[in-house]
């Protein structure tokens, strides 16, 4: 009798249940246990492989995907090579509008995985018909048999990590968590995973982090839309020129901002002190815990968890980047750990 093959029919197979770390050296001297969530370790490399198999399917359930249709979405980047991997393995044509402020490294990848990309201003509002928000609608209205998969107005994208993150942080966890933290931008991960975890537990705390630049956290407080908040920021995937329907707002307890420059470092000390090539907002939120430690949001007992949502390779061009970070002003109090040069041996 032969021995079977044990193989996975496809890339989609390895989608979610990816592991929980204990962070150590990062929290050094912070009261309680953190613990952070990787998201590299789907096969897109970030948590939006969760979000982009499960709209996908459900429009395939629902009849609206059939043979030859083309997707179509707006994305950072994350999203859309997720969309762009599904759509392979289930032959669909994907079209991607890309915000400028994405990393040239991002976009490569895009175009690699057969998307076509359209690149479009970063720095404009949502009505905008540049913004990739408005591009994106356009592309939809002009390609026939098109689907817009639309991440910032889709409930499904609450919905994916209500059904899929929610439950492996509750179960790896045991349900001892005292603590959620995660970064806010479309809303689903943190608004997904907070609705199952507040169902298992009431008492657990979620915090959202936040850009500076940013609306959500203002509109959180004050129900109100102020656009005197907004202004260019650099931390792709992380807060928003508008206000996403898939962001639950009653699921997350406070917010909390966190600057370019700080999230930038803590993502290149992470990769040196815990060995997790992380990207820009795994910084951010790591950064987001630093501060909450400061202000004693935690004690003995707390059990924290944290979401790290993508691969630090998609930032090579961007905060590793000893020349991105100079031109940024962010290497002005650099560490000697961070601008080790490269010696050449002649």
């Amino acid at each position: 009798m032969k021995n079977e093959i044990k193989a996975h029919n496809n890339i989609l197979e390895l989608i979610g249940n990816t592991p929980l770390v204990r962070l150590n050296r990062m929290t050094e001297g912070f009261q309680g246990d953190f613990y952070a969530k990787v998201e590299s370790f789907n096969p897109g490399h970030s948590s939006k492989d969760r979000i982009a198999i499960h709209i996908i399917e459900e429009a395939e359930r629902k009849g609206i995907l059939t043979k030859g249709s083309t997707i179509i979405e707006t994305t950072s980047g994350n999203t859309g090579f997720s969309i762009a991997m599904v759509s392979i393995i289930k032959g669909y044509d994907c079209i991607l509008a890309v915000s400028s402020k994405s990393s040239s490294d991002k976009i490569d990848m895009l175009r690699s995985m057969g998307a076509k990309v359209y690149v479009c201003p970063a720095h404009v509002s949502a009505d905008d018909p540049r913004s990739y928000y408005q591009v994106a609608k356009r592309l939809h209205e002009e390609t026939k048999g098109s689907i817009y998969i639309n991440q910032y107005f889709n409930e499904l994208n609450i919905d994916a990590h209500y059904k899929s993150t929610g439950p492996e942080i509750w179960e790896q966890t045991g349900g001892q968590l005292t603590h959620f933290v995660a970064c806010s931008g479309t809303g689903g991960t943190i608004s997904g995973t907070a609705r199952y975890l507040k169902e298992q537990n009431p008492k657990i705390k979620v915090i959202g982090v936040d850009a500076y630049g940013s609306v959500l956290k203002k509109y959180h407080e004050t129900g109100n839309f102020d656009t005197n908040e907004i202004y260019p920021y650099r931390i792709e995937g992380l807060g928003k020129n508008l206000i996403p329907s898939a962001t639950d707002f009653d699921t997350i307890d406070k917010f909390i901002k966190v600057t370019d420059a700080e999230s930038a470092h803590t993502a290149r000390e992470i990769s040196r002190k815990e060995g997790l090539f992380v990207g820009y907002t795994s910084g951010a939120v790591m950064q987001a815990l630093k501060q909450l430690n400061e202000e004693g949001e935690f004690n003995k007992d707390s059990k924290v968890v944290v979401i790290f949502p993508d691969h630090g390779s998609r930032y090579m061009s961007k905060i590793y980047s000893d020349k991105w970070m100079e031109d940024q002003g962010f290497l002005e109090n650099e560490t000697v750990e961070e601008t080790q040069a490269i010696q050449f041996v002649k």
